[in-house]
């Protein structure tokens, strides 16, 4: 990841305009590109789950007092639709290994220079003024929103606390770290938007 954030800031530095910040940017743009595919399958898990929302909710309804035959229709009415119900999570799950990587190496780098970005002195150190946090809370809440194919309670609490966790952790981390996650949510944010509307122009 080092490497590859060097070979980034390396083209700016070509391009006339050294930055890490951009470097960052592009590298983050550039996952996102390869992790595409993931996306593509999220959406659709995610609109097929939402199809067998009002099955799901007749199931739990009519088997609420057997809880072991409820798991059972639901788990054969998964496999006779040929939807994962985990599907959804696989990008979440894909990008943390980049995520833990890009924190190692924002860590641990050494900046040849140019090491600030916008109003923040140096992307090693964190936010002096707290906007990445709050950005990457509110990024990670519209995303979890978009994902999300069923509001029950659960669902609306983990919605709320993920976004709080992020933005805590975001606070404590490198700047540049939070600058990679704002990116990325936007970026999939935006993925998402165009594919859920590709989706239903096709249905």
């Amino acid at each position: 990841m080092q490497a590859a954030l060097t070979f980034f800031y390396n083209l700016t530095s070509i391009m006339g305009f050294p930055s890490y910040g951009t470097a960052i940017i592009l590298l983050t743009v550039i996952i996102r590109m390869l992790l595409y595919p993931l996306t593509v399958k999220q959406v659709e898990s995610m609109k097929a789950m939402r199809e067998l929302g009002p099955k799901l909710k007749e199931l739990q309804e009519k088997h609420k007092d057997n809880k072991t035959k409820q798991q059972e229709e639901i788990a054969n009415l998964y496999k006779t639709s040929g939807v994962n119900p985990l599907a959804g999570c696989l990008p979440m799950m894909i990008q943390m290994p980049f995520l833990a990587s890009m924190f190692y190496a924002l860590r641990n780098f050494s900046y040849v220079s140019h090491p600030g970005f916008l109003w923040i002195k140096t992307l090693a150190g964190r936010d002096p003024l707290y906007i990445l946090p709050v950005l990457a809370a509110i990024t990670t809440y519209i995303s979890s929103q978009q994902t999300m194919t069923e509001t029950n309670a659960q669902n609306q609490l983990m919605s709320f606390a993920m976004p709080c966790v992020i933005g805590y952790m975001a606070i404590h981390f490198p700047a540049g770290l939070g600058l990679y996650w704002v990116v990325s949510n936007l970026f999939q944010i935006v993925q998402q938007r165009i594919l859920y509307r590709k989706s239903s122009l096709s249905a």
